[in-house]
Formats: structure tokens, C-alpha cells, sequence
């Protein structure tokens, strides 16, 4: 074998493992060329089956016209006959002859191609039978296929293989929910530190001073008072 040929058949090999690759990824464009291709044939053993129906006919019609004849001339023969017009009846008897070999082939021929056009319509009513079931069972075929998907895409995803995609889907929402929970903790830790925060804390102080202040006044006023009045109470 020289190197052209294994280089053929390598290619063959790799052309066979592409298409069947490409079958098995669109199997409906697979069926829909097998039930075209069916089509195409069935129209093609349709004309083939006219032009038998059509022979029969022909054969058909043929023999009726001779027959038509042959009981015109038998009943003419015996005419010629009484009238001893001896030659008009030799030829009517020899058109008689001759119609009747005429007719019997025919009808050998015409029992033929009956038999041949029956068989022919038989075997049309069976392809057209085999395209329908052919287009059913696409339909099946592809609705299993379907539910067998969906099944392997359940199967993975209870299996925990779930795609790509959805993984990364769930981590970042994950991340996004995580990063909003820091968020929140530290505006909480922040609040205490901040400047407004101390800046608040010191006023509170103040004003509570200067309160503190005030009721200290208040008390030393109030002690000055009962001391004046006891003083008053001594001198009457």
C-alpha cells in the first residue's frame, strides 16, 4: 500500500469520525435527510408505477375495442353466410381468426401487467407506510433523546456537577452577601471612633459640667439662705 492510499485512509477514518460526531450533536437534520431521501424515491417509484397502470390500461382499453369487434363480426359472419356471400364470409372469418389470436395475447400480456401494477401498488402503499412510521419514529426518537438530557442534567446537578457557570453564579453571590455582613460590621465598630463621634461625646460632658456647676451654685445659695434666716430667728 503506498503512502497516497494510507493518507486516504487516514482522511477516510477522521471524515467517518466527523460526521458521525456531527450525527450524533443534530440528529434530526440525520432523519430529516433519511425521510427526504424516502420521499424523493417515493416519488420516483410512483412515475414508475403510473407507467405500468398506464400500459394496463392501454392493454386494457386495446382489448375491449377487439372484443367489441369480434362480436360485430361473428354476428355478421352468419349473415354473409345465408346470403352465400362466401368470400365477405372468409373474410370476416379470417378477421374473426385473427381477432381472437389478437385477443388472446392480450390478455396473457393484460394478465401480466395486472399482477406486475397490483405488486407495484403494494409495494408504493408499504415505502409511503415506511415514511410515516420513519417520521414518527423521529418524533419519538428526539423526544427521548430530550428527556434523556434532561434527566443526565438532573442526575449531575443532584450529584453536585453542577456547570461551571452556576458555580460561579453562586460564589459571587455569596461573595457580594459576605462583603455587604463586613460592611455592616464595620460601620457598627467605626461608629464609637469616629470624630463626630468624640466631638458628641465631649459635649455631652460639657453640658453635664456646666449642669453640675449650676446645682452646686444652687445648693451653696439655698445653705447661705437657711443660715440668714436661723440668724434672724436668734437676734428676736
Amino acid at each position: 500500500m503506498g503512502f497516497f492510499d494510507r493518507l486516504s485512509q487516514v482522511w477516510k477514518g477522521f471524515l467517518g469520525l466527523w460526521i458521525s460526531d456531527l450525527e450524533n450533536r443534530n440528529p434530526e437534520a440525520v432523519y430529516e435527510a433519511a425521510i427526504e431521501e424516502r420521499i424523493k424515491t417515493h416519488r420516483e417509484l410512483k412515475k414508475a408505477v403510473s407507467g405500468i397502470v398506464y400500459l394496463r390500461n392501454k392493454l386494457q382499453a386495446e382489448l375491449d375495442t377487439k372484443s367489441a369487434q369480434l362480436v360485430e363480426i361473428s354476428a355478421q359472419i352468419p349473415v354473409a353466410i345465408e346470403e352465400g356471400e362466401e368470400e365477405a364470409a372468409l373474410v370476416l372469418l379470417e378477421k374473426k381468426n385473427e381477432l381472437e389470436s389478437s385477443i388472446g395475447s392480450i390478455q396473457i400480456e393484460l394478465e401480466k401487467i395486472r399482477v406486475q401494477a397490483e405488486e407495484a401498488k403494494t409495494g408504493l402503499i408499504q415505502f409511503q407506510a415506511g415514511i410515516e412510521k420513519l417520521k414518527r419514529e423521529k418524533t419519538e426518537m428526539l423526544a427521548k433523546r430530550a428527556n434523556a438530557e434532561a434527566r443526565i442534567k438532573i442526575n449531575d446537578t443532584l450529584n453536585g456537577l453542577s456547570t461551571a457557570a452556576d458555580i460561579k453564579a453562586l460564589e459571587n453571590v455569596r461573595e457580594n452577601i459576605e462583603k455587604m455582613e463586613a460592611e455592616a460590621d464595620i460601620s457598627s465598630e467605626i461608629q464609637g471612633t469616629s470624630l463626630d463621634a468624640k466631638l458628641a461625646k465631649i459635649k455631652a460632658k460639657t453640658g453635664n459640667a456646666a449642669a453640675r456647676a449650676q446645682l452646686e451654685q444652687l445648693k451653696k445659695e439655698m445653705a447661705a439662705k437657711k443660715v440668714a434666716a436661723s440668724a434672724v430667728k436668734k437676734t428676736i
